[in-house]
């Protein structure tokens, strides 16, 4: 059986040809891009490379979810339209499976483990089961026993139910380095973490275990395929929150530390949400999403928000010019100031930029922005000019601020 198999459900976009026992070609890319920017070309390219007809596929695997709400849709379009045109059928892959097919044959108990924000993970509890040989056969193969299917659940949900089962446990996933310090602290279980070839999403492992699937007739026409979020996305509950629907009391599994800020790398998923902070806190000023788009997935920059129970409160960026950092944009939200969001954004901001070959810094702010001014000072910068009249609406000074090595 010929598969075409794609999976954008995380930071990783990636695609396949499987061709019965063999992996014709995948091609798999985690960087700063867009999966809607990078997928079709990567499809396109890995057909040319291996002179594929796509015509001459039998279905379309897709990781299903959960995932990335903007991965998934993409995935799922892709998916449909592809198996619309060809006439096609596809193989719907749960992605926590897909993830935990990479480790096929270990019997060790398998929790993949994605990072879902507010403080939850995508997850599961897997293991390998040998089936018994034919006749007098030495060759093993294995079944995958789901222990517990694929959710969204808190970290003391799910390392609760590690520590119950009593067995060692392999990790895998984009959460793991994410929450490491919690697992490290909590599990009280023998853990170790796959390797970085074994560790995110797969295409080649969503192509095997959808062609395991196939022979299981699980495949469906793509109008009957629909992404399998889990949960809704945080536009969703807004909007149901703000529409004062009644909500249940949260489960274990919901809850979140609120007070917790986490500074980490923009990703292509957080555009949105960081150009519209822009928007509120600078106004005709502030950097459109392209903007921001363009200037995070170049070389020589880094670009960082902060994350309060899964909302985009911050954000921060510097492009190295010659060994000189010039801070491009600093925004905090009106409701998180005076929590230290911008001071932890910052700080992390400067030392990344050494691992950039940043030697010194600078900034422009606005003369009348005291409290920006005094992050800048506590930080280290000291005013070494200052243009008149530099802003407008309101008409303000630009005060020029240097940290040199």
């Amino acid at each position: 059986m010929r598969i075409l198999a794609i999976d954008t459900s995380g930071l990783v976009g990636a695609v396949a040809i499987a061709d019965g026992d063999i992996i014709l070609a995948q091609f798999s890319i985690q960087y700063k891009t867009t999966h809607s920017e990078i997928l079709m070309p990567m499809l396109d390219d890995m057909c040319r490379k291996v002179h594929l007809d796509l015509s001459t596929i039998d279905a379309i695997a897709v990781a299903k979810g959960p995932g990335s709400f903007t991965g998934l849709r993409i995935g799922a379009a892709t998916a449909k339209g592809l198996a619309l045109a060809l006439d096609k059928p596809i193989i719907p892959v749960p992605t926590v499976d897909g993830i935990a097919y990479n480790l096929y044959g270990n019997e060790k108990v398998i929790c993949p483990m994605m990072d879902a924000r507010r403080n939850q993970v995508y997850t599961g509890l897997y293991t390998f089961v040998p089936k018994m040989p034919e006749g007098k056969s030495m060759e093993r193969s294995f079944d995958m026993q789901i222990i517990h299917g694929q959710y969204a659940a808190s970290l003391d949900d799910i390392i609760g139910e590690i520590n119950s089962l009593g067995k060692a446990v392999i990790l895998l996933g984009d959460g793991v380095p994410v929450y490491h310090d919690v697992l490290e602290k909590n599990l009280k279980v023998p853990y170790s973490i796959a390797p970085i070839h074994q560790n995110r999403q797969s295409a080649a492992s969503v192509a095997a275990l959808a062609a395991k699937m196939a022979g299981e007739g699980q495949l469906v026409s793509a109008d009957e395929f629909a992404p399998d979020y889990l949960r809704m996305s945080q536009a969703e509950r807004e909007a149901k929150e703000g529409s004062g629907e009644k909500k249940n009391a949260p489960g274990k599994s919901e809850l979140k530390s609120p007070g917790i800020i986490r500074v980490r790398p923009m990703t292509a998923e957080d555009i949105d949400d960081a150009a519209a902070l822009e928007k509120l806190n600078l106004g005709k000023e502030a950097w459109s999403r392209k903007q921001l788009l363009d200037a995070m997935t170049r070389d020589d920059t880094i670009y960082l928000v902060a994350e309060k129970a899964g909302r985009i409160v911050g954000l921060c960026g510097v492009q190295n010019i010659s060994g000189d950092g010039e801070i491009t944009n600093v925004s905090v939200a009106g409701d998180c100031r005076k929590e230290g969001v911008g001071y932890k954004m910052v700080k992390q901001l400067l030392e990344r930029g050494h691992g950039l070959g940043i030697e010194n810094y600078t900034l422009e702010v606005r003369g009348a922005n005291a409290p920006a001014i005094r992050l800048y000072e506590k930080l280290g910068f000291k005013s070494e000019g200052v243009r008149p009249g530099f802003y407008e609406e309101p008409k303000d000074d630009a005060v020029i601020y240097w940290k040199r090595n």
